[in-house]
Formats: C-alpha cells, structure tokens, sequence
C-alpha cells in the first residue's frame, strides 16, 4: 500500500480528494491536515510514503512545508496539487525538493497514476506548466525585493513597508525602484501584480 497524507485548507476539496483517492486499491490515505504546520506534525507521527500539498493555505504554504518535511521525514516524496498553476511556483517547488506538481483540473485517475509513478521514483509535472516555466525564465527578483514587494500590498506605503520589514524609508525606494524594472512594470501595483501572476513571490 502506498501511504498517503493530504494538505489542503479547504475541508470539501481535501475531503473529496481523500474519498477518490481512498477508492483506489493500492493507496491508503493515513492523515489529512489542514495547514503547512499540522502536515509536518502528521508526518512526522505516520511517516507517509506521499504528502500531496496545496500551495495556498493559511501560515505556511505548501512550498514552504515541502522544504521542511524533507529534513523531518526524509523518505516522504512530496506532491504538489494546486488550483495556481504559475511557472514561478514550480520552480520554487522544485526547488523546495517537490517530486511531482499538478493542477487541480487534472482528472482524477491522473492524480492516482501520478502517485505511483512518484512512488516508483519518478517526478511528474503537469506538461503545460513545465513548458511555461522553461519559457519564463528564473525568477529575477532577489529574496529582498520579493519581501519588500510582497509588503506592498495593500497600498502600503514606504514608511509602513519600512517599519514592517525594519528597512530605512530609502532602502525600501531602491529595493522597490529595482523589482519595478526587473518586472518590466511602470509602477510597484502593476509589478506586484506581475510577480504574483508569475509565483514570483
């Protein structure tokens, strides 16, 4: 049997994809968590052969929680299955030791497939996605301008990004002045949006 447990804020989606994946002979869903922080303590009780994660959920994502449940349970792959299918986030998955990564629009016999082939040692990603993410490029943002760019949401200004991020006002300017130009955009609005299209931040 192949262990499985599932990461997903939403009680409905997580429910429906335990009761699809539990009609499957050779796959026993052994825990379900609802946050990034839950999954690792789960994990760390069952110790699961496949952790299949959302990317969005409250406190820490999936792409976070992958990285860390590399170092607590070293022999679980970790799948990816989200509704946001940006080149950026399969990068950052990737990167974060992710074996597979999916769109929630993908039909459910896939999903079951994609679990053994990751069992098996193989890394499935959605083909669409994986020719967009070559295509895009890296993420040209740096770890900073992504945190500054990130504060500004919101419509925050230079003073309330600085004081958040413990930055001088000017230090902010240049750091937003810089993802502004990488991005392409003609102001911090349209770059922020830009990244967050991409999974940039």
């Amino acid at each position: 049997m192949i262990r499985v447990v599932l990461a997903e804020d939403q009680a409905m989606v997580r429910g429906a994809l335990a009761s699809l994946l539990g009609l499957e002979p050779d796959i026993d869903v052994v825990g379900e968590a609802a946050s990034g922080e839950e999954l690792l303590t789960l994990a760390e009780q069952v110790v699961p052969d496949i952790a299949l994660l959302d990317i969005e959920m409250p406190g820490m994502d999936g792409i976070t929680a992958a990285g860390k449940l590399r170092g607590r349970v070293p022999g679980c792959r970790v799948m990816i299955l989200t509704t946001f299918g940006r080149p950026g986030y399969l990068r950052r998955a990737m990167e974060a030791g992710a074996s597979a990564f999916l769109v929630k629009d993908s039909p459910a016999r896939e999903l079951a497939a994609a679990i053994r082939r990751v069992r098996a040692g193989e890394r499935v990603i959605d083909p669409a996605l994986a020719a967009a993410a070559l295509s895009a490029g890296p993420n040209p943002l740096s770890p900073r301008e992504r945190d500054v760019l990130a504060a500004s949401v919101n419509g925050s200004t230079i003073a309330d990004i600085a004081t958040r991020l413990h930055l001088s006002a000017g230090t902010v300017r240049n750091y937003l002045s810089a993802a502004i130009q990488k991005t392409g955009a003609r102001n911090r609005t349209e770059a922020l949006q830009r990244a967050a299209d991409q999974g940039w931040l």
